[in-house]
């Protein structure tokens, strides 16, 4: 195939995907700007629930790439039938490991705020939001996990429609919820959560209407698939969700070393953080784009292909990731202003904004390799790439700059680590194609 029809079809199966994250992702992020109009505590508290909310994304997204790659794989060696008992599996099975995975975070919840420096004020107000965000997060997995199924089956059109909608929904709801309509006042930080939950259960019943009468999850034989799936579904997810753990991880990390500048600052790293998913949001469509495709390609053994795109998708990220940050650069304090009401808070975001948008091409093309790593069955690989990226780059850079300059050494050093980890993991990939080559 030619590398122009190559690079259409790489767009054609991303940008569904991409607008489909960015509406997603700007549902958390208007979720931000609502609460924050509630003023800086309530956008604190919303904060500090960020890394533990990252735990539960991280497994679903795990589960997500071992079925989707088990299932491409399938389809690509022709084996549909396998493909359509792995569907069934996806659903049951992921459904009750995000279940006791929230269950835990429910019960744990006050230690762990605690450990994240969150004071009793703050740890008061996010309760009764967690209440409710725990569900939320449940249902978004299942739902999560049947947009993977289609993605599987080389449909991204159909899930990227579904985040827009369900998006719009949380757009729709949040300001009911959150503040109120006529003389009645709304729930205030727990209408957020209210809001997603609603959203993700009107679209949860949709996904299950659009996957009657297509065959793709059969449950005859699902109970003998699980036996024989078992070993290749924990070699994929296993590392895949250690790699989707780790990030929430870290932030955990970030958090805490970032609430040693105050509440302030947390509010403003939160809203950072939400911030930087929306402006990657390339990179997460191609992450969910590429790895049936990579899949379809490695049960048919077609690693030109595989290189081809690789090389393509990577081209793609760093030119667009550098040009749009170096533009959230230059407007970094009008765009902070925006965001934030309170002149503090959009200090400490006018400074990452500034220094950290962009570092975001070399953070996707980090992100790429990890993802085609799992696709392409070097997910040991994709775990250590990870573990190297968080550990070695990220976070070391992350508390030297804060130690020598403050906050804005902070950013600066997260700026750096984003930079150190792309160039690591592309010199990763190309070592584990020369071995395939040998």
């Amino acid at each position: 195939m030619p590398t122009l029809a190559l690079v259409r079809q790489l767009w054609q199966q991303t940008w569904p995907m991409a607008m489909g994250v960015m509406s997603l992702l700007g549902f958390y992020l208007v979720d931000s700007i609502f609460v924050a109009r509630l003023g800086t505590a309530p956008l604190a508290a919303q904060s500090f629930t960020f890394p533990l909310a990252f735990l539960v994304i991280g497994v679903q997204v795990g589960i997500g790439i071992a079925i989707a790659a088990l299932i491409s794989r399938a389809i690509g060696a022709g084996q549909q039938e396998q493909a359509n008992r792995l569907g069934a599996l996806v659903l049951v099975g992921g459904g009750v490991l995000q279940g006791v995975l929230v269950l835990v975070l429910w019960l744990i919840q006050e230690p762990a705020f605690a450990l994240l420096g969150a004071s009793e004020e703050i740890r008061a107000m996010i309760r009764p939001y967690w209440a409710l965000q725990v569900p939320a997060m449940w249902v978004g997995g299942v739902v999560y996990f049947g947009y993977s199924l289609f993605r599987a089956h080389g449909n991204t059109r159909f899930p990227g429609m579904m985040m827009v909608l369900t998006s719009l929904l949380n757009l729709l709801f949040d300001p009911i919820l959150i503040f109120g309509i006529g003389d009645w006042q709304g729930f205030g930080l727990p209408g957020a959560a209210l809001a997603t939950l609603l959203a993700f259960s009107l679209g949860g019943v949709i996904v299950a209407l659009s996957l009657r009468g297509k065959g793709w999850v059969q449950r005859a034989g699902m109970l003998v698939q699980m036996r024989a799936s078992a070993w290749p579904f924990a070699q994929i997810a296993g590392p895949a969700m250690i790699s989707q753990l780790m990030p929430p991880l870290a932030a955990m990390v970030a958090t805490a070393l970032v609430a040693r500048s105050g509440d302030q600052a947390v509010a403003a790293w939160g809203m950072a953080s939400r911030l930087e998913s929306f402006s990657i949001v390339l990179v997460l469509g191609m992450t969910m784009a590429l790895p049936p495709w990579l899949g379809r390609c490695y049960g048919a053994n077609d690693w030109a292909t595989v290189r081809r795109l690789m090389q393509v998708a990577a081209g793609m990220v760093v030119a667009w990731q550098v040009l749009l940050g170096l533009v959230m650069a230059l407007l970094a304090a009008p765009l902070a202003s925006v965001l934030v009401d309170t002149p503090a808070v959009q200090a400490f975001l006018t400074v990452l904004i500034r220094w950290m948008p962009p570092s975001y091409g070399f953070l996707g093309v980090c992100m790429l390799v990890v993802s085609a790593s799992n696709a392409l069955g070097w997910p040991m690989r994709a775990m250590l790439i990870s573990f190297l990226r968080l550990f070695l780059c990220y976070l070391p850079l992350l508390w030297l700059g804060f130690e020598l300059g403050g906050f804005g050494g902070f950013a600066l050093g997260a700026a750096f680590g984003n930079v150190l980890a792309g160039v690591m993991a592309w010199g990763f990939y190309q070592q584990a194609l020369k071995a395939v080559d040998s």
